[in-house]
């Protein structure tokens, strides 16, 4: 039973890691083309999570948790937009550091960790409910 109750744990703590993640890249997603309020001024800069290890003392079981929301310090892309309100004296916009396909990459296997974790804790809920059926029937 200890065993099940620590895989349940486990995917647990895997589903809010990764819902974490979703939730960053969504973010990310909708500011993708975000520029500053005012000339010259620094557009959405993406963000990055990072996932730790930690012990859950109590049932002696590692778990996911996240670490740290960071921010990308990759460069931005700087197009000429002479029109744009946040474009410099030059007409320059300093644009998001956000790439679209590594952010849906990002999100598509983050979604597919969430289902893995889901499906961990399906299956050892199945087989807390076969133990308990087993007890009943001794």
């Amino acid at each position: 039973m200890d065993q099940l109750a620590a895989a349940l744990k486990i995917s647990g703590s895997g589903m809010q890691a990764q819902s974490t993640r979703m939730r960053i890249v969504s973010e990310n997603l909708a500011n993708a083309q975000s520029t500053g309020r005012t000339p010259g001024a620094d557009p959405y800069r993406r963000k990055t999570v990072t996932f730790a290890e930690e012990m859950d003392r109590a049932m002696g079981t590692p778990t996911v948790v996240v670490k740290d929301i960071g921010a990308d310090r990759s460069p931005f892309e700087v197009t000429h937009d002479p029109g744009n309100p946040a474009a410099d004296a030059n007409g320059n916009v300093k644009m998001p550091n956000v790439n679209v396909l590594i952010e849906l990459s990002d999100l598509r296997q983050a979604n597919r960790s969430y289902s893995a974790n889901v499906e961990a804790i399906t299956q050892a809920r199945s087989m807390l409910t076969m133990n308990i059926d087993l007890l009943r029937n001794s």
